[in-house]
């Protein structure tokens, strides 16, 4: 993973992502997909599906097709100063991002529903995911997405030259429900207990960007699907917002809770902070500060 050391001017661009959930053998499995190796925004890192919000995620249409209307997603949200077309396009993003992606339709009990089916072949006809839902009357069920975080890219943006406001939803999702990449933007699915992931990125198998880091380690204190759910029913979801410094020619990105940032108040459990060294980020204290 190379460091980026541009400072970036342009405000953050709004974006959701969606944290897929389901129970395997060996416990909580999450999907991670990973991005082609020739996209320009983390070519070739394993990461939640997702992307930012388009201008048809707000169009006036989709408060026809929603399971919940623009106040209660703007209520769940929890950002008073948002407008309320934009808080209901994120959730629509979140879930067109997951299907587009990831093949998954949030909500269905099964790929090989009417719906589903009746969707992926107006897909192929040529419609875009947007015409192809109100050509077909179908509904999005936002009730199955629960706010978790939101993540802010700082400036001094270290692993991409963007910015995002990303909103970071977790569901659950059927055992059965198929996930397949799409060959374009990912190149590879992979249902994971977060434990393991991190264990394989310790171990240089995969690559991971600090937010899926700092979300992996968070999701392996949890040890089921409805233990998830229910945290995130629970609390409000926070602002994260990292601060890095450089020091001794060593970029250092804090949390909140960290002593070194402007919030005093932990947003998850886990490392504060994570160094750039050897060549990708690691907490001061090694592999036991992610798992323990």
């Amino acid at each position: 993973m190379e460091l980026n050391t541009e400072i970036l001017t342009a405000p953050p661009l709004d974006a959701a992502t969606v944290v897929m959930l389901r129970d395997g053998p060996s416990g909580l499995q999450v999907l991670l997909m990973r991005r082609h190796q020739a996209s320009n925004v983390l070519g070739g890192v394993y990461v939640f599906p997702g992307g930012k919000l388009d201008p048809e995620d707000q169009h006036p249409l989709w408060q026809q097709r929603l399971s919940q209307d623009s106040a209660t997603l703007h209520d769940r949200l929890n950002e008073p100063d948002l407008p309320s077309e934009r808080a209901s396009g994120l959730f629509v993003a979140a879930m067109r991002e997951a299907y587009e992606e990831c093949r998954v339709l949030l909500g269905c009990a099964s790929h090989a529903t009417p719906q589903a089916i009746a969707l992926l072949q107006a897909l192929r006809s040529g419609q875009s995911w947007h015409d192809a839902f109100q050509a077909q009357s179908l509904s999005l069920h936002t009730d199955v997405l629960l706010p978790w975080c939101r993540w802010i890219t700082p400036r001094k943006a270290s692993v991409t030259n963007k910015r995002f406001d990303t909103r970071f939803f977790v569901t659950q999702v059927p055992d059965d429900q198929l996930a397949e990449h799409d060959n374009h933007e990912a190149t590879e699915v992979l249902w994971i207990n977060p434990r393991d992931a991190l264990l394989r990125y310790w171990n240089r198998e995969i690559e991971l960007a600090p937010p899926q880091i700092m979300s992996l380690v968070h999701l392996s204190r949890h040890t089921h699907a409805q233990s998830v759910l229910a945290e995130a029913n629970n609390r409000r979801p926070p602002v994260i917002e990292p601060e890095p410094y450089d020091h001794d020619g060593v970029r250092t990105i804090c949390y909140p809770g960290d002593p070194r940032h402007s919030v005093r108040q932990a947003a998850f459990p886990g490392p504060s902070r994570l160094m750039f060294i050897n060549q990708r980020f690691e907490p001061e204290l090694g592999l036991a500060a992610l798992l323990d």
